[in-house]
């Protein structure tokens, strides 16, 4: 895989031992999560949208509304942050200090490519699709033209881009590891249930 190049704006700095470079994990993290942040610029005003998204090969896709403001403003060459975390668990501490949580994160910065040619617009979606469950997209009624219109696909490279993790225990000072207080993590774990049938 080709290596990330470290910038200045996706170097970790607070926390740099939490720092990660590696595509390989950032592709797992992003594989392992399903919905994301979307940041722009609309008319001076900075706002958040959060979205689904899905990989193909070195490019992250996200879909919406023809109409969506901010997807407006990154088609008019707004550069846009994208994110996505999952909280792993809840780290305590012996002092209220040291509490945190265990997390996966990655942060990417680039201007997306609309995706306008109708058979890889519609492969893209189809892939949205496989996300959700393989096979799905034989089975599902692809998008008619007038659905398809109505929707904007967007491609960002995965280049401009960094993650951040934490693992394991609480970190005391060691005044405090005499204290009689509990200290452990408590895994959060997400996960996908049995199909409730409509």
């Amino acid at each position: 895989m080709k290596p990330i190049s470290v910038t200045e704006q996706t170097q970790v700095k607070r926390g740099p031992k939490k720092a990660c470079y590696d595509r390989e994990t950032i592709y797992r993290i992003y594989d392992d999560t399903y919905l994301c942040h979307i940041g722009a610029t609309i008319h001076g005003q900075a706002v958040v949208q959060p979205n689904l998204h899905w990989r193909i090969g070195d490019e992250l896709l996200v879909h919406g509304s023809a109409k969506n403001a901010l997807f407006q403003s990154i088609l008019q060459g707004e550069k846009a942050c994208i994110t996505v975390s999952t909280l792993d668990g809840l780290v305590f501490a012996r002092s209220a200090f040291h509490h945190s949580v265990n997390f996966r994160s990655v942060m990417l910065y680039g201007q997306g490519r609309l995706i306008e040619d109708e058979q890889e617009k519609r492969a893209a979606l189809d892939a949205l699709l496989e996300r959700y469950s393989p096979g799905r997209s034989g089975e599902a009624r692809p998008p008619n033209d007038t659905e398809l219109k109505a929707t904007s696909v967007f491609a960002f490279p995965i280049e401009e881009v960094s993650a951040k993790i934490r693992t394991g225990g609480p970190v005391d000072d060691p005044a405090d590891m005499a204290l009689d207080v509990w200290a452990g993590v408590r895994p959060v774990e997400t996960r996908v249930g049995e199909l409730i049938v409509d």
